[in-house]
């Protein structure tokens, strides 16, 4: 008998997604994905000056602002064609950077990581034997049976006093977890020294962008930071070597920790490498420029079809007409006017609201395309553009984090396929982490060799006559993520943001083809309909961002809150 299975909200994201799924003899047959609220930030957009755009796309989100903010810049240059000081673009690519290595860290250990760990199983653990075994797998200092007794005595007060804390309302002992007592204990031990980790990231931002969230600094055409060598208030030697011992505490751990549990405890749920397949087109683009004109760049973008990464098609620019062509979008199952799929330059967010349709509309989030098919954006589209690419960072943490996989599960092969799964997408995650935190050091050495031959941050721009159109793009830490804007006499006539969750979230397209959470959810095993654990983790694995898919707008400005500042 099918069972129809309503999540709404899931919880530990950001912002507010409802994922539908029909189960039949214990899995997945249909799935739906559905934002339930309307973005409107680009409908606020229309008619101010471009220039501003950023301190308002980056609202789109409490938690991933910086991305917005960069991305819109990036937009306005590249419709002015602006070249932009290699100071500057260095300084955004430490804070993007940054935060990524900030968003992964927390995305799987504050996040998901209970999707995957039995909190409550750790108190049966022997701490030393927790430890062994941490110290086996890796040398992080953290790891002696110190630190694993005093995280179980810590769990014990909160079991003690009748609260879990952040530990609350998980699934404990639930048939579908899998990991040993000692395992569960190390987790648990890693997840509160993450917590500390995560913030020397924060910090790097906020240094560098004036606070965080919502950064202060960039500005369509550099950044607002002054280079000096000896002024206290401008960005001198003292604050570069202060980010550089941040990014050192980063990298221990990183490369220590998270790039050592994600796949040990994966190979405790290899089945789960063969659940979680998603749609298999995966889109990624180049990211951090090391030139004025957006031209070269240190990590690598492309499109790969199907899975097969002998068709890998590379993005080698900000103006490459390969990406810039290929991206539609359509309303046909969203709560908008239209049906056609539409380029993101004649993009509309007009709302047409019909309450949930399973046939019909059924989502605020639009359904993108590219080249008529759509595509999984995010980590694993990086790691794979990145290996098909050659990038050599991406190939050897690879590499690295199959080996532990295959240390632990005692299997002598583990395919490249496996990252094609649920579980595959947070070993993918924790690949590109190490990576980010390589490129994070040289893009600091790289900034430190440059300004003593160069201290400019910012070139002024000048907005002609007529119309101008601009794309600019990143891959954030969610995936590719890209702002279109449309100048009209220099105020801006459109906007349209396509971001990573309106890639994998998206409901159904123009051609019924459903997207990367709902294929991925398909097959999907469920042991207990009234606890989906397991849908839970289909769905985290991709971390979902809702917040910046959709918007709430209020077209009749009326006042929710006001604010007095004494």
């Amino acid at each position: 008998m099918t069972t129809r299975i309503t999540v709404d909200p899931i919880t530990r994201i950001e912002g507010h997604l409802r994922i539908d799924v029909e189960v039949d003899e214990g899995k997945v047959t249909k799935a739906w994905s559905s934002g339930q609220m309307w973005r409107g930030i680009e409908k606020i957009l229309v008619g101010r000056d471009p220039r501003e755009a950023w301190t308002y796309t980056q609202r789109f989100c409490g938690v991933c602002t910086t991305v917005h903010a960069i991305v819109s810049v990036r937009a306005v240059e590249n419709a002015l064609q602006l070249e932009v000081p290699l100071n500057a673009q260095l300084i955004r690519n430490i804070i993007q950077t940054a935060h990524a290595i900030q968003d992964h860290i927390v995305h799987f250990y504050h996040l998901s990581a209970v999707d995957w760990v039995d909190v409550v199983s750790a108190l049966d653990a022997d701490p030393v034997a927790a430890a062994k075994l941490a110290e086996s797998l890796s040398d992080w200092p953290l790891n002696g049976p110190h630190e694993m007794k005093a995280t179980q005595e810590r769990l014990k007060t909160f079991v003690g006093s009748g609260q879990l804390g952040p530990f609350a309302s998980g699934f404990w002992g639930h048939p579908a977890m899998k990991l040993p007592p000692e395992v569960n204990l190390l987790a648990v031990a890693h997840y509160l020294q993450a917590l500390d980790v995560q913030n020397h990231a924060n910090k790097i931002v906020a240094i560098l962008g004036g606070k965080t969230p919502h950064i202060q600094n960039v500005a369509v055409g550099g950044v607002s930071n002054s280079i000096g060598h000896d002024a206290p208030s401008v960005l001198n030697i003292e604050r570069l070597m202060l980010i550089k011992n941040f990014i050192d505490k980063l990298e221990q751990f990183v490369k220590s920790t998270y790039l050592v549990d994600v796949p040990a405890i994966g190979a405790f749920y290899l089945d789960w490498t063969q659940i979680g397949n998603g749609v298999n087109n995966y889109l990624s683009v180049p990211d951090c420029p090391q030139d004025t004109q957006g031209r070269v760049f240190d990590l690598p973008g492309g499109y790969i079809d199907n899975g097969d990464l002998s068709t890998f098609k590379p993005i080698t620019r900000f103006d490459d007409a390969y990406f810039r062509d290929g991206v539609a979008e359509s309303s046909k199952h969203a709560w908008y006017e239209g049906d056609a799929a539409l380029h993101p330059w004649q993009g509309s967010t007009e709302p047409q609201y019909t309450d949930f349709q399973d046939e019909g509309k059924y989502s605020w989030v639009k359904a993108p395309t590219f080249y008529g098919k759509r595509a999984e954006v995010g980590p694993l589209a990086d790691v794979l553009v990145g290996v098909a690419s050659g990038h050599k960072g991406y190939q050897k943490y690879l590499n690295q984090a199959l080996g532990t996989m295959k240390a632990v599960s005692g299997l002598s092969e583990i395919p490249l396929t496996a990252l094609e799964s649920t579980i595959g997408r947070h070993a993918a995650r924790a690949v590109r982490c190490a990576v980010m935190l390589d490129t994070l050091k040289d893009q600091w050495q790289r900034l430190v060799d440059n300004v003593g031959k160069d201290q400019d941050t910012f070139n002024a721009p000048v907005f002609p006559k007529g119309e101008i159109k601009g794309v600019g793009f990143h891959a954030a830490p969610r995936g590719t993520l890209s702002h279109w804007v449309v100048i009209e006499d220099a105020k801006i006539k459109n906007y349209q943001a396509v971001v990573p969750s309106t890639w994998n979230a998206g409901p159904r397209d123009a051609d019924g083809q459903i997207g990367p959470y709902e294929s991925a959810l398909l097959d999907n095993p469920v042991a207990d309909p009234h606890l989906p654990l397991e849908v839970l983790r289909t769905v985290h694995s991709f971390d979902p961002c809702i917040a910046c898919a959709i918007h709430m707008f209020d077209n009749e400005q009326s006042e929710i809150i006001k604010v007095k500042a004494l």
